[in-house]
């Protein structure tokens, strides 16, 4: 069993101040791998799909979700869906199967409703400026709550996933002389770019 409070000092460092979603990403996902009974991706094992936009409060969720899951930007095995909502579905690419978790909105509420949020984060205040004494009371409530008051999990199903193909093949641009992944590159009359250069020198 995955134990999200393993990963909090952690998943605080990586992500850079203390606030709740980060940790509620942490209980999410912890949630997730459990019911399907697998660990943390050392490569591409596990896909996480989340469901978060761009712009809104609350997106540090989905450095709890990389932390705990191993399902990071850099191994391309995590997806943004922009919903603009906090779900995570999980996928074990071996055997296809996948579950949805998502924090209760009465759970995400409390926080909403909190001096953290009302009287520092809605001032436009960074969450890296609010007082421990504010801020550590949720990060407890979000690490201890009954995992059926904080979380709606789903029912296991299957989600099939294309196969995983990772090129190798690398080229030099024509203009700007830097490495590019052989799928990026484009055709400029007689040189072979990368596509910053081919969007600026083809007019």
């Amino acid at each position: 069993m995955i134990n999200p409070k393993d990963y909090l000092e952690f998943g605080q460092k990586f992500h850079g101040h203390k606030c709740p979603a980060m940790p509620m990403g942490l209980r999410v996902g912890a949630a997730a791998m459990n019911a399907l009974g697998v660990e943390r991706a050392k490569d591409g094992q596990l896909v996480a799909m989340i469901e978060l936009g761009d712009d809104h409060c609350a997106t540090c969720f989905a450095d709890g979700i990389q932390v705990i899951t191993g399902c990071t930007f850099g191994k391309g095995n995590i997806k943004k869906l922009n919903y603009g909502k906090w779900g995570l579905t999980l996928i074990d690419r071996q055997s296809g199967r996948a579950i949805r978790v998502v924090p209760k909105a009465e759970a995400m509420m409390i926080s909403k409703k909190s001096e953290f949020m009302q009287n520092y984060r809605r001032k436009g205040i960074p969450a890296s400026q609010v007082p421990n004494s504010v801020v550590e009371p949720l990060i407890d409530l979000v690490m201890n709550a009954p995992e059926e008051q904080l979380l709606s999990i789903g029912e296991i199903f299957t989600q099939e996933l294309p196969a995983k193909k990772e090129s190798f093949e690398s080229f030099v641009c024509d203009i700007c002389g830097e490495m590019t992944v052989e799928g990026y590159g484009r055709i400029l009359g007689d040189k072979k770019v990368c596509q910053p250069c081919y969007d600026k020198h083809r007019l």
